[in-house]
């Protein structure tokens, strides 16, 4: 089942996509959205925030996105696009949704409304992404991943004792 906040993004990716396509005011894509039966069970708040926060910071965020991949943003997939700059958005200006679930959720919405391997380019640029956007947390959660799985210790030979005691 999809939570408020998955089917936020989703209708913002959509609306970020209509109006890359079709140049739409982010009013008229709203009214757009809206209309459709389940933008009930959206949290209206995070779409808003995302559709109109991506709306009138795209230069900004497709300047910061755009160091990552070697094209220019027109020339990235509209789906893709639109995936990015609500995830970089998030990462910018939501510091309270965790990177981790920011990242996730742009891949599976890649994975959703995009091409066949487009969540793998959206997960390169958004990891290249987020170190810069947030590089304390990002260190963390790379601390913590090794933290979760330690190598294995060397099994002792025959001969030594096991330190398992120590």
């Amino acid at each position: 089942m999809k939570t408020a906040r998955r089917r936020a993004r989703e209708f913002a990716v959509q609306g970020i996509y209509q109006w890359q396509l079709n140049q739409l005011t982010a009013a008229s894509i709203e009214k757009n959205l809206r209309e459709n039966e389940y933008f009930v069970k959206a949290d209206e708040n995070l779409f808003r925030a995302l559709l109109f926060g991506v709306l009138n910071e795209a230069p900004v965020l497709d300047e910061a996105l755009s160091k990552h991949f070697e094209r220019a943003p027109e020339e990235v997939n509209p789906v893709e696009r639109a995936v990015l700059l609500v995830a970089a958005l998030e990462l910018l200006r939501h510091p309270d949704t965790p990177l981790a679930v920011i990242i996730n959720e742009a891949i599976e919405l890649a994975k959703t409304f995009g091409g066949a391997e487009g969540h793998r380019f959206v997960n390169g640029v958004l990891d290249k992404f987020a170190a810069e956007a947030r590089p304390d947390e990002c260190a963390a959660v790379r601390a913590n991943r090794r933290g979760k799985r330690p190598a294995p210790a060397p099994a002792p030979a025959d001969d030594e004792p096991s330190t398992d005691a120590e």
